[in-house]
């Protein structure tokens, strides 16, 4: 086995360095009228719809469990005790490219079912970002952002030091994070409020 030196571990620090500074970027960057009507339509719902596919899907779930814990009804799309969406629900789609087929045709179903769509992604003028109700664009390289990554690296250009679309999945995670922080101030929620839902059998 290789022996692996802290020398080795120099582009760590840099890594989240960059990670930091991008979200400053994302943070001036957000469309603050996207944001405040997908927190209307949050407070709106009768329920909310999280979906996402692969770590996109893992960031919505953490967003749903928050959600529960604000005593919001709150379901991932895909699991087995999900109920059918209705028109006075609303459905928040994580996708970095806005292409991801299974979440692009789920998009679709939702608006013909009639409720609303709202999209985090860093494309605006994808699939997804076509169809939504509310579109939330986090700046960022996707995993659909191919050839370029490989090549910078080769060339010593280390303006991304993040595979694939970790820096939009970053992003998405912090940002959702802040919406639960919005929505604590807006219901007036406490730390007990949200312990007092967090599962006691784990």
């Amino acid at each position: 086995m290789k022996e692996i030196h802290l020398s080795e571990c120099k582009f760590l620090a840099s890594s989240i360095k960059l990670m930091a500074e991008h979200l400053e970027n994302v943070a001036e960057k957000l469309d603050k009228d996207s944001v405040r009507q997908m927190l209307q339509d949050i407070m709106d719902a009768k329920r909310i719809f999280v979906m996402g596919a692969g770590r996109s899907g893992l960031v919505g779930r953490a967003f749903a469990m928050r959600l529960m814990h604000l005593g919001f009804a709150s379901h991932v799309v895909g699991e087995t005790t999900t109920p059918a969406v209705s028109k006075d629900d609303i459905v928040i789609a994580i996708s970095g490219s806005g292409q991801t087929l299974s979440i692009a045709n789920l998009g679709r179903v939702t608006k013909e079912i009639g409720a609303k769509l709202i999209t985090i992604t860093s494309n605006k003028e994808s699939t997804l970002g076509e169809l939504s109700d509310t579109v939330i664009v986090l700046p960022g390289r996707t995993k659909d952002d191919v050839g370029g990554y490989v090549e910078r690296h080769m060339r010593g250009e280390y303006t991304y030091l993040t595979p694939l679309g970790t820096s939009f999945e970053t992003s998405a995670s912090v940002f959702l994070d802040a919406v639960i922080a919005e929505l604590i101030y807006i219901t007036g929620a406490s730390e007990e409020d949200l312990k007092s839902r967090h599962t006691n059998i784990e």
